[in-house]
C-alpha cells in the first residue's frame, strides 16, 4: 500500500502562505518593528553608539522574523537573504550608493550650487550610522522583500515595480519637510533603482547596500537632508544655494534633477540587465496558462 507523499498543507498554512496574507502579516510585523527602531533611535539620539547598537539589534531581530516566516510558514529557502555572495553584493551596493551621491555633489559643485566651507570633527559622522542601518535594512525588507515579492507573485514584475515604487514614494510624504515633488522623484529614481537592484540579483543585499550608503553619505559626509527629514551636520560644512530644481529644496538632493537623472539612468541599466538575465516574472494567469 503506497502512502501519499504530496499531501496538501493544512488550510491555515495555505492561507498564511498566500501573497496577500504575507503582505499583511509579515509586512505589518516588520513595519511595526521599523517604527520601534525609529523610536529607540530618537530616544538615544544623544548617544550615537547606543543608538547604532539599538538599530542593529532591531535589524537583527527583524531579519530573524523575516527568515523564520520564510522557512516555517512559506516553507521555502529564503534565497534573497542567503549568505553566500552577500559580501560582494553588499559591497557593490555600498560603492554604487556612495558613488552616485558623490557624483551628484560634484556636478553641483561644478555648477556653483554646492560649496564646501570647512570640516567638522569626525565624530559628526557617528549619528547617521543608526539611521542608515535602520532605513537600509528595514525599508528594503518591507518594500522589496515583502511588498514587491508579494505583488509580483500575483501580478508579475512590471506591475509590482510600479506599485512598490509608488508606495515607497508615497510613505515619504510623512517626513517632516516632505514635498509632493520629492515623493514623486523618490518613486521614480529610487523605486526603480532599488527594485531593479533586487531584480537583477534576485536578492536584497545589493539594494540594502545602496540604500545604506546613499543615506549615510548624504547625511554623515555631505550634511544633506535625507528625504525631507531633519538636516543634521555631518563631516563637511556646506552651503547650497541655487534653484530648487538643482538643490532639491527642503526635501534634499533626492528631489534634484541631477539625482533624478543619475539614479533613474542607473536603475534603467540594472533593469535591462534583469530582463536579459530572464529574471522578470509574468503575471500568475500567464504562468498558469
Amino acid at each position: 500500500m503506497t502512502e501519499t507523499l504530496d499531501a496538501k498543507p493544512a488550510l491555515w498554512l495555505r492561507i498564511a502562505q498566500f501573497p496577500l496574507t504575507r503582505l499583511i502579516l509579515l509586512g505589518g510585523i516588520v513595519f511595526y518593528m521599523m517604527g520601534r527602531s525609529n523610536d529607540f533611535m530618537a530616544k538615544l539620539a544623544k548617544t550615537p553608539l547606543l543608538s547604532a547598537a539599538a538599530a542593529a539589534g532591531m535589524v537583527a531581530l527583524a531579519l530573524a522574523v523575516y527568515v523564520g516566516f520564510g522557512r516555517f510558514i512559506e516553507r521555502r529557502p529564503v534565497s534573497e537573504l542567503s549568505l553566500p555572495g552577500m559580501g560582494r553584493e553588499l559591497g557593490v551596493g555600498l560603492l554604487i550608493g556612495a558613488g552616485l551621491y558623490t557624483a551628484c555633489v560634484l556636478i553641483l559643485m561644478v555648477l556653483g550650487v554646492y560649496r564646501i566651507e570647512g570640516l567638522n570633527p569626525l565624530s559628526f559622522m557617528l549619528p547617521a550610522v543608526a539611521m542608515a542601518l535602520s532605513s537600509g535594512f528595514f525599508e528594503e525588507m518591507v518594500f522589496r522583500g515583502i511588498l514587491f515579492r508579494s505583488v509580483e507573485d500575483l501580478f508579475g514584475s512590471w506591475i509590482s515595480l510600479a506599485m512598490s515604487s509608488f508606495v515607497f514614494g508615497f510613505v515619504h510624504l510623512f517626513n517632516p519637510a516632505a514635498t509632493s515633488r520629492g515623493a514623486l522623484f523618490i518613486s521614480i529614481e529610487a523605486g526603480l533603482l532599488l527594485a531593479a537592484a533586487s531584480l537583477v540579483t534576485r536578492r536584497l543585499w545589493l539594494s540594502i547596500g545602496f540604500h545604506i550608503s546613499w543615506n549615510y553619505t548624504q547625511s554623515a559626509v555631505f550634511s544633506g537632508i535625507v528625504s525631507g527629514g531633519d538636516a543634521d551636520p555631518g563631516l563637511i560644512k556646506s552651503a547650497i544655494e541655487g534653484p530648487v530644481a538643482l538643490t532639491g529644496g527642503s526635501f534634499g538632493l533626492e528631489s534634484s534633477l541631477i539625482a533624478f537623472l543619475l539614479c533613474t539612468a542607473t536603475g534603467v541599466i540594472l533593469l535591462v540587465m534583469a530582463v536579459r538575465k530572464g529574471n522578470v516574472v509574468e503575471p500568475f494567469w500567464k504562468r498558469v496558462g
